[in-house]
């Protein structure tokens, strides 16, 4: 059984499998007899559509060699044979429709009258999808008979490709719609591309397959956004990856919306008799806008204003007759957008900071609140100075003894530290020169009466010592003992600037409010 038997029994002799279409060229040498005859090929060809691809057939003949007596190239699809191309000794060389045009014998000396057919590779040239099947190369020879040997050849369609915006003007509306902007194709390609988008946009890409009647698939991808402003502008780029291929296309979207509006010119600080102050409508649009329309809300434009194309001019100073709310209407072919400012007039200027940068409002809110809270705290540290200077002078001034109630005789001395009989009071009497309160006689010099001084008392009755007119140690001078000798006097009447209290006790009115 040869060759051409085995393929007619076999199908996968004649179809070419997946794992070769990538691949444009495997050689091999297949043995068809053991008595040394083979016939060589390369057991896998590819080319593209239009192009050429070189089918080689050689005979390895024996030694002694046998007679070639003919050549026989033939197409092999779907189990039938077609005869493309003939080479004989005698006869020479013929090339069968619908062939003709596109295969030659790649050596000149099988064109030859005596033809040396060792080598009858064949050129086939301007491929086309139909090309593609199993080509066999059959040697009939003399004595050893037919020997043969068959090539796979496989036609690639490359795609076209292409990327187009869907219609030339894209229009976004306010309802925000998506729509198709951009369709990337790949057609008529063999085997089928793969389609991938490039974008900063964030829109979604759809795609879809058409397997055409010759093999070729067409692959189509749509890319889906939301027109807007944003997307004006924006690259989008389509990528098509075909075999080891990579084939990139880019557009630009053109977006058309309607007027984005800002007025500028009020920068807070408008004061009275302020000079050469102006407000501008500025826009964003595509296309851009044909008609500016200024009014004030509530009310008219003020008389001493300007239009100047998209700008309001204030003639002259500021005045209170220039705040209000000025509103900006912008008009392009897309549509028309408002866009409004509020000016306030103040009597005096906002001293900007150092740079001339303006203080923000929230800025001076913030100032405001930390300015009264710090002046709070300064009024009631103030005001707790005060009061701190009122009750230490008021202790200064008071003279006594707050923390004991002293019983208080006609002498000033305490009861509880009550002195023994005194002898009578003498006549001659001094009184303390610095002094202001009510003054006490002391004995200067007196013979056999009793004479008190310091050394009479100890330490623990120190308080027995101070008369009730007593004064603030800062105050208080070096007295002699003559000084501090009282005489005790026994008459039961008390000091009219004395006060009796409700435990018995009688104070100094001056001791109090001195």
């Amino acid at each position: 059984m040869n060759q051409s038997d085995r393929c007619l029994r076999l199908v996968d002799c004649v179809i070419p499998t997946a794992s070769t279409m990538d691949q444009s060229t495997q050689t091999g040498t297949n043995q068809t007899a053991g008595d040394g005859q083979s016939v060589q090929m390369d057991s896998i060809k590819s080319g593209f559509v239009g192009s050429q691809v070189e089918l080689r057939c050689i005979f390895v003949n024996s030694n002694p060699p046998v007679k070639i007596s003919q050549v026989t190239w033939q197409k092999f699809l779907n189990g039938t044979k077609q005869n493309v191309a003939i080479a004989n000794p005698s006869l020479g060389v013929s090339v069968l429709p619908p062939f003709k045009e596109r295969v030659t014998f790649k050596q000149a000396a099988v064109r030859h009258r005596t033809p040396s057919l060792e080598d009858t590779t064949i050129m086939f040239s301007n491929l086309r999808l139909s090309d593609e099947a199993a080509y066999i190369c059959e040697y009939t020879t003399f004595p050893a008979g037919n020997r043969e040997n068959m090539v796979n050849l496989t036609v690639f369609a490359r795609p076209l490709t292409r990327m187009t915006l869907t219609t030339p003007t894209i229009v976004a509306r306010p309802q925000k719609r998506k729509m198709t902007v951009a369709t990337c194709l790949s057609a008529n390609g063999k085997p089928q591309s793969v389609i991938k988008w490039d974008t900063r946009l964030k829109g979604e890409a759809t795609f879809q397959e058409t397997q055409n009647s010759n093999g070729t698939v067409t692959v189509r991808s749509n890319y889906v956004v939301v027109p807007s402003r944003e997307t004006h502008k924006q690259k989008l780029t389509c990528i098509v990856t075909y075999r080891n291929e990579r084939i990139t296309d880019s557009v630009v979207l053109n977006v058309q919306y309607e007027p984005e509006v800002k007025i500028e010119g009020f920068d807070g600080n408008w004061y009275l008799n302020r000079q050469d102050v102006s407000l501008t409508c500025n826009t964003d649009a595509n296309p851009p806008v044909t008609v500016y329309q200024w009014k004030l809300l509530n009310g008219s434009l003020p008389s001493t204003v300007e239009i100047r194309n998209n700008s309001l001019i204030f003639k002259g100073a500021v005045t209170y007759e220039l705040a209000g709310t000025y509103v900006c209407d912008a008009t392009n072919g897309i549509g028309t957008r408002t866009g409004l400012v509020e000016v306030n007039v103040t009597e005096f200027p906002n001293n900007p900071p150092p740079g001339g940068r303006e203080i923000p409002q929230e800025q001076h809110n913030a100032g405001a609140v930390i300015g009264c809270a710090v002046g709070g705290v300064v009024l009631l540290a103030a005001a707790a100075t005060l009061l701190f200077v009122f009750l230490r002078r008021r202790q200064r001034t008071f003279k006594g003894d707050y923390s004991t109630k002293k019983q208080v005789f006609g002498n000033g001395y305490s009861k509880a530290g009550g002195l023994p009989a005194h002898p009578p009071i003498p006549n001659n009497l001094q009184y303390p020169d610095d002094s202001d309160d009510e003054k006490k006689p002391a004995q200067i010099a007196v013979t056999g009466g009793f004479e008190a001084s310091e050394r009479d008392f100890d330490g623990d009755a120190e308080d027995l010592k101070r008369p009730y007119f007593t004064v603030d140690e800062g105050e208080s001078q070096d007295y002699d003992e003559r000084t501090l000798a009282f005489q005790y006097n026994p008459g039961p009447e008390i000091a009219d600037d004395m006060v009796s209290q409700t435990d018995g006790s009688v104070i100094s009115k001056k001791e109090w409010y001195v």
